[in-house]
């Protein structure tokens, strides 16, 4: 997950987005989350913000 240097992140203040991330949960195959981890990886993010990213970009 990038970082911002100099800000500290702090328990339910959001820094990234206008609201503070909640934990959800979804179902993919091995494969699929294999694939995730890896773009994730490659991409230097978790794969919580991978997912974010792609919802963000996909809206409409």
């Amino acid at each position: 997950m990038s970082t911002r240097k100099g800000q500290k992140r702090l328990k339910n203040i959001p820094v990234d987005y206008d609201e503070v991330k909640q934990r959800k949960n979804i179902s993919v195959t091995p494969t699929a989350w294999n694939l995730l981890q890896q773009k994730a990886k490659n991409s230097g993010i978790s794969v919580s913000e991978l997912v974010e990213r792609f919802a963000r970009n996909t809206q409409g």
